[in-house]
This record gives C-alpha cells, structure tokens and sequence, in this order.
C-alpha cells in the first residue's frame, strides 16, 4: 500500500510539475524556508512512529506552525535586511539530524535484536 501511494504521488507532483507555473525568484527564499521546516516535521513525525507515540494534533500543528514561522521570519529578516532566516534553517536542519539520528539508531537496534534472536535460535537447534 505503501509503494502504491508513493508511485501514485510521484506521477501526480511530476504531471503537475510540469503544468503549474514556476515560482518567482521573490518567493523562492520563502518556499525554501517552508520546505525545510516541514521536512523537520516529516523526520520528526517518522520518529515519533517509530518510538510509538505519534499524534496526528501535534503533527499537523507543527508541520503548518514550523512552516509559517519560518516564513515570518524570512519576511523579518528582509524587511530589517538581517538574515534571520539562517537561524531557522540551522534550527531545522540540526533537528532534522538528530531525528535522522535516532531513526538510524532505532533500526540498528531492531536489527540487532533480530540477528540475535536467529543466532539464538541456531545454537538451540545445534546444540
């Protein structure tokens, strides 16, 4: 089920990207910005799956509010000519590292515990 939703939504963003306008370069910073917020989201929500304590509220919450605040703060940041937006993808990106993190150390883990268990199993059939 899952193949099929990727497949079906990569045809979809492929047909629409090549029918929907291009962004201007003016907005460009800002859907950047949005775009990495909301992928801080998705890498945090994948974690929270895997730990077994997801909520849909919280989720959703914090993909839409991480993606607005970020943008504001692009629109701070050129409005007083300051960079602000680097600290909101030095935040993101970082937090985006450490949900990585602990995806990885999560399978490594899981995996580790299945190899254990067939090595387990072996010995008590060999021996």
């Amino acid at each position: 089920m899952v193949y099929i939703t990727i497949i079906v939504c990569s045809i979809l963003g492929i047909i629409l990207g090549m029918n929907l306008p291009t962004i201007s370069y003016s907005y460009s910073g800002y859907l950047a910005i949005a775009i990495i917020a909301a992928l801080d989201s998705v890498f945090g929500g994948l974690t929270s799956v895997l730990k077994k304590n997801f909520d849909i509220k919280i989720f959703v919450s914090g993909f839409f509010g991480n993606a607005i605040l970020a943008m504001l703060l692009t629109y701070l940041g050129e409005k007083l000519n300051v960079d602000i937006y680097l600290a909101a993808v030095i935040v993101f990106v970082g937090r985006m590292f450490t949900n990585l993190s602990i995806i990885r150390r999560i399978y490594i883990e899981r995996m580790a515990k299945k190899y254990e268990t067939r090595r387990n199993s072996k010995k008590k059939t060999e021996g």
